[in-house]
């Protein structure tokens, strides 16, 4: 192995190390306790270095946010490759997406609530981005409806769960009926 190479497998790591941390203190304290002094601390390098990976607190929220997306769209085709029948793959996939929201909600919010830098629905858009939003459609599609735009019909799905994961979590929608909503947005949006 080359110094070139052996500088650039450190680097990643340190990058990994970073995003890491950044999870792990949000997670635990919310995104506000997040700054560069702080994730300098916790990974005991300079604030320099740390600039040299990003260049401040919001790429730092597009990494954690690309790396949720890459976690999401593994947990929906997981759970819905698991499951029989297109009433059952949707029901997996409002499921897993659901849960993932409840377990990683600092990750959930880099994703969908704080800016990121990350361009949505756009050409430039990242792939891990693009990615989550296809394991989406992959199980969708087949529900949508004749004469129902597939990209579509996912886009009005994903934002019921959105708007289900974040009322929930807000405590503005009871969480002992999640299970009777999801029941019900399967039964009333999919064509099955």
């Amino acid at each position: 192995m080359s110094v070139q190479e052996r500088k650039e497998r450190e680097r990643a790591g340190r990058e990994r190390l970073i995003v890491a941390t950044a999870r792990e203190l949000a997670e635990q304290q919310g995104w506000d306790a997040v700054t560069t002094r702080r994730l300098a601390e916790r990974i005991e390098y300079s604030q320099p270095v740390l600039y040299s990976h990003f260049r401040g607190k919001r790429e730092i929220i597009g990494a954690v946010a690309l790396e949720g997306a890459a976690e999401l769209a593994a947990g929906v085709r997981a759970a819905t490759a698991a499951a029989d029948g297109p009433r059952e793959r949707v029901y997996a996939l409002a499921r897993a997406y659901l849960d993932f929201a409840a377990r990683n909600p600092a990750v959930y919010d880099a994703l969908f609530q704080l800016d990121g830098g990350l361009a949505y629905a756009q050409e430039d858009t990242p792939e891990p981005l693009k990615d989550a939003f296809a394991a989406l459609l992959e199980s969708l599609a087949e529900v949508a409806g004749d004469g129902v735009h597939p990209g579509v019909f996912t886009e009005t799905f994903w934002a019921a769960l959105h708007g289900l994961a974040t009322l929930t979590r807000a405590r503005r929608l009871p969480p002992e009926d999640t299970e009777r909503r999801v029941e019900l947005l399967v039964d009333r949006l999919s064509m099955v």
